[in-house]
């Protein structure tokens, strides 16, 4: 603490700041330093009143005096609702001096998918990515940033900040560790719970430092503060008195001491019985009463100040306040003298912002709170139609339509579903949700009720499919929801259900749709997505006979539109894990393609289908020896969701099966990378999802085949590969890879029983594909000491399935078994067979490992070398050691 008055640039909310301001110059002084230093946070919290605006200013003057660009913004009380609001305020400069094709070219691929947040260009067609979107706002400002260094992003009342730009910033702040930028925030204690609360702790995790809580000012600094406003005499008992009637809120004491200045009154103890009611007046109900004092006219300019919150001009407000504009010229100037408004600091100023602000938001929360809530209500209404008649959209009007009151207005409705579909269109999918859910309210026209509820379960299904199942059933149950609407709702619904981990009442819901639909496309599809959902439940089939079923209807497909190709799709992924023959399969797959490529309307980001299928046709291609097909159409996903900016489950799933397709390939070292990346963004989806299981499963079994036990065990234990498992089926079967895992750590007898559980769950699923769940291998591999006779009948039934497949990777592995179970020459010419099959497979890795076996069987030097060399271009470090450890053993 200080007793030394601040120098005349700080502002007296400045006394006693000497530590905060010692943190602004210390982060200062790293970020002039070198461009390659990383970012810094810092984040000043603090009651209101207590200075934080003011340490933001001096924060800017100091920046700036140090030749730093300042881009600056604040959240809003009445703005929370508005999406992308505080970000859009924030990049502003930035923004206005770019031209369109700047902007195009500082952003690259990122313009599309972050451009219509930012207001800087349209949407697209299709529904936004959340998750994607603001991956695209953390890139535009890495790039923008690069071109500004350095530079100092400032956010004040960052509790008041709408969602989206919290998710943003907390986004942004954990990816500062090669960006020079810093970032202040400043904000209260509280105020905001859930997901702004989240993102506000994220935020202030990522500072690495601690939060500086500002404190009230002491008596003797409210002291020094006193006599430093009215003069050197005011004495003692007059100081003190300022401090206990404000409690040493800077604010408080600014404007007290500003009135007694106003007031002329001698700051000397006989004066001192004045200060409290004088203090009274400056806030709540003293502020209203003070505000009524200046006049009706002036009291209802405030009012629509107050109800507009950002973007306040005089034109603005005399047509809201329905006032001429020389009246309302004049209210300004009364409420300026009031020190109630306040000429924005062009410092602060961005496009759009007016002319005018309230001095402080305390009074702006006072003079909102004031407004009879009947007339609130009114005005809100009127400024929705201002907006509108200005041309800035429906979603602009949007948090003005939210606090009008239900008076059943079908065109009021109309507005918020538009608003909610521009929502929607540029990934603010809660934004949306708010506007249908106030829609419902009001209510709407028995025709359009169910329709709107159909919206709403769409806008809903990315973060809350709970919530969707109750608004989609509710849609089903209307009148007014039909054709083709009423079918993607039944299909949106299952797909929720999925999300929800009830994939049988998801199988249900479309088998019960389907009976309602006579023979054709209709119909067709809707069996196709039962079909589809069954297909990948990992428990007991839902539907006795489903196999027989599909396969009848498959052969009366010929792929003339996507719901026959869908079906062939489900075929073929179906006879894949059954494990029928692999030339088949592979024939029912291409027949859904178009000249070899997926048919239009089918495509990744196309919405009728949606990813399981594609994912099962890529993987009824890996599991059947064609990786160069699967390969094509796992990278052709992950390029269609990047260039989409899907950066949710749909990108953190291809980058898993590009995993699998490098996993496949024996290119472990490029596998284990995917799986990470793949890994890192299921984190932010959520975990015990199917997408979340199929990441972890295959960096585990990619772990296992590099020889990093140890470390496959970790992320066993970090990510709770563990039971219970999914209800959807993952690829590879988990239970078959955990088992194997067990087994390398040592844990024997466990890893026997979870290849046990494998082996039922198989069997109950008729998953008879040895690649694909591969428990049989090492199960027979483990008891070959301890029950060699039961190991021997595991390994010829392997043997049996795998002929049945006919692929050269399946046939290879079981080779490979057998051999590992047999003695003498006959272990030899086994082994010998299985590096013939697995030369001609695809799987590297497997080669090398039957090199390196049948080196050691017949301690051949040659195949020894020739294994070792697969072996390190597989990134397969535990067999380069087993190699060399023959070797070596041949050589002496």
């Amino acid at each position: 603490m200080t007793e030394v008055r601040p120098t005349e640039a700080a502002s007296a909310s400045l006394w006693e700041r000497d530590e905060e301001l010692a943190a602004v110059e210390r982060a200062l002084d790293a970020l002039c330093a070198d461009r390659s230093s990383g970012g810094g946070i810092l984040v000043f919290r603090g009651e209101a009143g207590l200075g934080k605006t003011a340490l933001l200013a001096e924060t800017r003057r100091i920046a700036e005096a140090r030749g730093c660009m300042v881009w600056s913004t604040r959240g809003g009380e009445t703005l929370r609702s508005v999406p992308f609001n505080v970000v859009r305020q924030l990049l502003q400069p930035a923004l206005v001096s770019l031209m369109p094709e700047e902007a195009r070219e500082y952003l690259g691929d990122w313009y599309d998918i972050a451009g219509p947040a930012l207001g800087i260009t349209e949407p697209g067609e299709r529904q936004a990515d959340p998750q994607g979107v603001c991956d695209g706002l953390v890139a535009a400002v890495r790039r923008l940033a690069r071109r500004d260094w350095p530079l100092v992003l400032m956010i004040d009342d960052a509790h008041w900040a709408d969602q989206e730009t919290l998710r943003w910033l907390a986004a942004f702040a954990e990816r500062l560790d090669d960006l020079n930028v810093l970032v202040v925030v400043a904000r209260r204690p509280g105020e905001v719970g859930g997901d702004s609360a989240r993102h506000l702790d994220t935020i202030a995790e990522a500072a690495g430092r601690p939060i500086a809580n500002l404190s009230a000012l002491t008596p003797d600094a409210t002291g020094g503060l006193t006599r430093a406003t009215l003069g050197a005499h005011a004495d003692a008992p007059f100081c003190r008195e300022v401090w206990a009637v404000t409690g040493g809120n800077p604010y408080e004491t600014v404007e007290l001491l500003a009135k007694v200045q106003d007031r002329e009154i001698e700051p000397v103890e006989a004066r001192a019985t004045e200060l409290r009611p004088l203090n009274r007046s400056a806030r709540g109900g003293g502020l209203v009463t003070r505000l009524e004092g200046l006049g009706v006219e002036a009291t209802r300019f405030a009012w629509a100040a107050a109800i507009l919150g950002t973007g306040i001009s005089v034109d603005l407000v005399a047509q809201l306040a329905t006032m001429s504009h020389d009246d309302a010229v004049r209210c300004a100037e009364r409420l300026r003298t009031a020190r109630i408004l306040t000429d924005l600091n062009p410092a602060d100023a961005q496009a759009g912002d007016g002319d005018l602000e309230f001095v402080h938001p305390l009074i702006a929360s006072a003079v909102y709170n004031s407004i009879p809530p009947a007339l609130c209500t009114a005005m809100h209404g009127i400024a929705a139609g201002v907006v509108t008649d200005s041309g800035r959209g429906a979603a602009a009007a949007a948090r003005h339509l939210l606090e009008v009151h239900p008076d059943d207005d079908p065109e009021l409705v109309d507005q918020l579903r538009e608003a909610a579909r521009e929502h929607l269109a540029v990934g603010a999918p809660d934004a949306a949700r708010r506007c249908l859910e106030r829609a419902l309210l009001e209510p709407p026209l028995p025709e359009v009720h169910a329709r709107v509820l159909f919206e709403l379960g769409r806008a809903t299904l990315l973060t809350a499919p709970a919530t969707t199942i109750d608004h989609l059933q509710s849609a089903l149950g209307m009148p007014g929801l039909d054709g083709g609407d009423r079918v993607d709702a039944v299909v949106g619904l299952s797909q929720a259900l999925l999300h929800n981990d009830q994939l049988e009442e998801a199988v249900r819901t479309v088998e019960a749709e389907a009976a309602r639909h006579e023979a054709g496309a209709t119909r067709m599809r809707l069996q196709a997505v039962q079909f589809m959902w069954e297909g990948i439940y990992a428990g007991e089939s839902t539907s006795p006979g489903r196999s027989e079923r599909l396969a009848d209807l498959a052969r009366t497909c010929t792929g003339r539109d996507n719901a026959e190709r869908a079906l062939l799709i489900l075929r073929g992924f179906d006879a894949m894990t059954h494990g029928e023959n692999a030339e088949e399969v592979v024939e029912l797959c291409d027949r859904a393609l178009v000249n070899g490529r997926l048919a239009p309307g089918l495509g990744w980001t196309d919405p009728e289908w949606g990813i399981e299928l594609l994912m099962m046709l890529a993987n009824a291609y890996a599991f059947t020896d064609r990786l160069d097909r699967a390969e094509a159409l796992y990278t052709e996903a992950l390029r269609a969701y990047e260039s989409a900016g899907w950066s949710g489950g749909h990108l953190a799933l291809a980058h898993a099966y590009v995993g699998v397709g490098h996993r496949r390939r024996g290119r472990l070292r490029e596998a284990e990378a995917s799986l990470r990346r793949s890994l890192q963004l299921a984190e932010r989806v959520g975990r015990r999802l199917p997408l979340y299981w199929s990441a972890t499963c295959n960096l585990v079994d990619t772990l296992l085949a590099r020889g990093h036990v140890e470390e496959a065990w970790e992320v066993a234990e970090q990510y709770g590969f563990a039971p219970p498992y999914p209800s959807t089926i993952v690829l590879p079967d988990p239970r078959s890879v955990r088992g194997r895992l067990l087994l390398a750590v040592g844990r024997t007898k466990d890893g026997i029983n979870e290849l046990e559980e494998a082996e039922k769950a198989a069997a109950a699923r008729g998953h008879h594909n040895p690649v694909l769940v591969p428990w049989a291998v090492d199960l027979a591999r483990a008891l070959a000491v301890v029950d060699p006779a039961r190991a021997g009948r595991l390994a010829a039934d392997v043997r049996r399935h795998a002929e049945r497949l006919g692929t050269d990777t399946a046939i290879g592995e079981a080779l490979r078994c057998a051999a590992a179970l047999d003695t003498g020459q006959r272990a030899v010419r086994l082994a010998a067979q299985a590096v013939t099959y697995l030369e001609a497979s695809p799987c590297q890795y497997e080669h090398a490992a039957a090199r390196v076996e049948y080196g050691i069987a017949t301690r051949s030097a040659t195949e020894l070398n020739r294994g070792l060399t697969l072996a390190r271009s597989c990134g397969a470090d535990g067999l380069v050691a087993q190699a060399e450890q023959a070797l070596a053993r041949v050589r002496a």
